[in-house]
């Protein structure tokens, strides 16, 4: 006999919201914007299909152009793109749910096609070894320009101002993303940090930018509505850190001290988040710093997510390919229904249809009252 989840499926207190959930969506992104970078007309439809979930992160946003790395996804840096948003979150608060946007600058995972044929910006000329899409397919990220001591603080107003459009927008919070070798975090680890300014060298300066995201970001919307992410086992572009336990904690602390409503730390039970056998989880490391809300995202079924609430490990746990593939994911778990089988070809690279692998995965028939 199936036994539903009972913490999982519980209502959680977020700052002043009221979840009625534990279960987040991840942010992920779709590759389906328009021209422009606006979100696509079905974003609406999609974001609603899955507003079941206790908090939904919107996919990955651009803060600027400068802050753009891929084809099709959207930014919040145009009056266009924000009306856009506003559809999408009337559509999930119509349907009861509640909405951050993930607010992102890839620094030096781009292209120069994004930039008018400038050099993508970074903490420094190193290469991430990545590829992007760009108009004609996948392309090698180049050697970046190094951001100048005073180019900074514009960088932390772009996040400053998409905060500001992001309330505009409607959206119930945001999520700084400082996770996956994206700008936030090439400025935190020292693998691709070499600045002898005080934007580098020692944890502390490594962190000075991500936080000073972070102090901009509160001043907007109050620290009670901003979460921030990481990634610290992460090795996805090119990434690595000396001390990843001292530096991650340094910063989780940091944003404790702040009165961050969140930290959502990518590092899974399971699967390419997951660090190597033999190696560290640093996760537990943070959650023993950070006091308030505490979100783990990698690998988690409906019984590793359980176990990890009941265990004091997370407070909320969050499902990336669940959620895309299963839009009423909570009433899987708390009926023990299987779930659908996600069309991954489908995952970044729509057809001509941008609706299959997105808005149609079928949910479960209704019970009967």
């Amino acid at each position: 006999m199936h036994t539903p989840p009972k913490a999982l499926l519980g209502p959680y207190r977020l700052g002043a919201i009221t979840l009625k959930n534990r279960m987040v969506m991840a942010p992920m992104t779709r590759s389906r914007a328009g021209v422009g970078n606006v979100a696509n007309r079905l974003a609406p439809t999609y974001y609603a299909q899955r507003a079941s979930a206790g908090l939904i992160i919107s996919e990955a946003t651009q803060v600027s152009p400068q802050g753009v790395g891929y084809i099709r996804t959207p930014g919040i840096h145009s009056p266009e793109q924000v009306a856009a948003w506003r559809r999408v979150t009337d559509a999930v608060h119509d349907a009861g749910g509640v909405i951050f946007a993930q607010l992102w600058h890839v620094g030096r995972i781009s292209h120069p096609e994004f930039h008018a044929g400038a050099l993508p910006v970074a903490p420094s000329a190193l290469s991430g070894d990545a590829e992007v899409f760009i108009s004609t397919g996948r392309a090698s990220t180049p050697t970046p320009r190094a951001l100048a001591t005073e180019e900074i603080a514009s960088v932390v107003e772009q996040f400053r101002q998409a905060a500001r459009n992001a309330d505009a927008a409607g959206f119930d919070g945001v999520e700084i993303h400082g996770s996956s070798g994206y700008l936030l975090d090439q400025f935190l680890r020292d693998g691709s940090n070499k600045r002898d300014d005080q934007y580098g060298g020692s944890i502390a300066n490594r962190a000075r930018f991500p936080l000073e995201v972070a102090t901009a970001v509160s001043d907007v919307l109050g620290a009670g509505r901003v979460g921030y992410r990481v990634g610290p086992s992460m090795t996805l572009h090119g990434m690595s850190d000396s001390t990843p336990v001292e530096t991650f904690t340094y910063l989780a602390s940091e944003l404790d001290g702040m009165g961050l409503a969140y930290l959502h730390v990518t590092e899974g039970v399971a699967g390419p988040d997951a660090p190597p056998p033999g190696v560290e989880r640093i996760a537990p490391h943070l959650r023993r710093v950070f006091s308030r809300c505490f979100v783990l995202n990698g690998g988690y079924d409906a019984e590793l997510g359980e176990a990890a609430i009941q265990l004091g490990e997370a407070d909320l746990i969050a499902y990336g390919e669940p959620f895309l593939a299963n839009p009423d994911l909570p009433e899987r778990f708390r009926r023990g229904a299987p779930l659908n089988t996600p069309d991954r070809p489908t995952f970044y690279e729509p057809g001509e249809d941008d609706a299959v692998g997105y808005t149609d995965y079928p949910a479960l028939a209704p019970t009967r009252a």
